[in-house]
């Protein structure tokens, strides 16, 4: 399908009660980050959309948690038959608005439809206990149960799978949701509403605001007493005004926030696996992912070796559109993106730093940003304390286990930490020490639909997918009856 055909299929209004309608506040422009033109335009929604979302997802809630599990998952299970049919023109609607190239598009497709499957699975497997109290006079029923309406915002780097990551356990749960996704890359949340629609899922148990206004139009929602869960993927600085707001209502909240993934690299690593790994944990998704590596930390006799193979990869990669073939590197997602890179690493190299590769932003049309190599990034560098959230690579070096630790966990953020070496000891032993909610131990990609995302410190609260993703959707409930065979 080609891309103005895919585009006309493509909403370009709210879903509200399960009707497409106009947003109040006028349309906006989504544009493609690779050249800068408009490719849609679309409904804005307002205050009073918002509540209006939540009013549907309310009238629908009592409806949809009676609903039998099995026929929660069979939709659920639907969903993902459908995105196998439509992953092409998923990907491209990804690399379109977002501007990852194709071939990480389609990984994306495998990726959030993963949870798509997972959860239809996990719809039937809530469980909870029964048993006899300690003292022998009565019974303990422990149950689960829908936590309520939810209001999910999901950001714009995984505009498929940070949606289907909130989504599908939700629905699975028994919970109905209000979707409002990042303003940057709305398009593909709205196709997803189209998917579930197609799918047969009932009125009102999903829908999905899309915004220029953000903060404005979730106020109201998130203060509202019948919305009992929110969920957050983004920035950390955002996720702590919205923990504000959740408080006054005690709501259940879920946050995955921001990361400065550590990549240690010790000096007993199987360089070739090292290499291949912080080629996959930096660049992936142009390096615009939580999980991304931002500091490489290299023992010092194998810094220069694993500094020379990064770069000669580094300096093959092509950066262009992401339809194009051949193209890995895909453009920044806005003109501030590609400032921040270029301040950081601007910063690093005024205080000592040496750039092997790239360096620089790419002129001419788009947003699009050379990846880079650095090395020796001197301590107090801010690239080694901020989330470039871009494609740059920087180097530090250590000298023993204990130094690797400290600059490891010498950081507000713990999402996700990287490990390579081949004593079993000491990847256990870095298990134990790095402050991390995930690590990857010789492998790059950790990320997986049946495994719980999430991390600690500033990096957030709760978990995503696995076994432990469907309960931050449920509430506990214990019930105590007399014993039934006493007197």
């Amino acid at each position: 399908m080609d891309e103005n055909t895919l585009l006309e299929q493509v909403p370009d209004r709210l879903f509200i009660g399960g009707d497409w309608v106009e947003g109040s506040a006028g349309r906006f422009d989504v544009t493609d980050p690779a050249t800068g033109r408009t490719i849609k335009t679309i409904a804005d929604a307002s205050v009073d959309d918002g509540r209006r979302a939540l009013d549907a997802a309310v009238a629908a809630a009592d409806d949809w948690a009676a609903t039998a599990p099995r026929a929660r998952g069979e939709i659920l299970r639907r969903a993902f038959d459908l995105l196998q049919e439509r992953r092409d023109e998923f990907a491209l609607l990804m690399t379109l608005e977002m501007g990852k190239p194709l071939a990480e598009a389609n990984g994306e497709v495998t990726y959030g439809g993963e949870f798509l499957r997972w959860f239809s699975e996990e719809a039937v497997r809530i469980a909870g206990r029964y048993g006899t109290n300690p003292e022998g006079t009565g019974r303990m029923i422990v149950s689960q149960h829908p936590v309520g309406p939810c209001y999910l915002i999901t950001p714009w780097n995984f505009p498929l799978a940070m949606a289907t990551r909130k989504i599908a356990p939700a629905l699975a749960a028994g919970c109905t949701v209000v979707v409002k996704p990042a303003e940057l890359t709305p398009l593909t949340t709205l196709y997803v509403a189209k998917l579930f629609a197609d799918a047969g899922l009932p009125a009102g148990v999903l829908n999905v605001i899309t915004t220029t206004t953000s903060g404005k139009v979730s106020g109201p929602i998130i203060a509202d007493p019948r919305l009992r869960k929110l969920s957050f993927t983004g920035s950390t600085e955002v996720g702590r005004a919205l923990l504000k707001q959740a408080a006054d209502n005690v709501l259940r909240t879920s946050m995955e926030l921001g990361g400065n993934a550590p990549f240690v690299v010790f000096d007993d690593a199987d360089l070739d696996r090292a290499v291949e790994g912080a080629m996959l944990a930096k660049f992936r998704n142009i390096g615009e992912a939580c999980t991304a590596a931002n500091r490489f930390i290299v023992h010092e006799s194998v810094a220069d070796e694993f500094a020379t193979r990064v770069t000669e990869r580094v300096k093959a990669m092509r950066v262009g559109r992401g339809t194009e073939p051949g193209v890995t590197i895909g453009p920044l997602i806005n003109e501030d993106a590609v400032e921040k890179a270029a301040s950081l690493l601007d910063d690093a190299v005024r205080r000592g730093a040496r750039v092997l590769a790239g360096g620089s932003r790419v002129e001419g049309a788009g947003t699009f940003f050379e990846p880079t190599v650095v090395t020796d990034v001197p301590p107090g560098s801010e690239i080694l304390r901020e989330e470039i959230f871009g494609p740059v690579l920087s180097i530090v070096r250590f000298s023993d286990e204990d130094e690797a630790v400290r600059i490891a966990n010498n950081t507000e953020f713990g999402l996700v930490g990287y490990v390579f070496t081949r004593d079993l000891a000491r990847g256990q032993r870095m298990i134990d020490r790095l402050q991390t909610g995930m690590m990857g131990l010789n492998v790059g990609v950790v990320s997986n639909a049946a495994a719980p995302f999430g991390g600690v410190k500033q990096s957030g609260l709760g978990r995503e997918g696995g076994l432990e993703g469907i309960h931050e959707y449920l509430s506990t409930k214990y019930t105590l009856t007399p014993d039934p065979f006493g007197a």
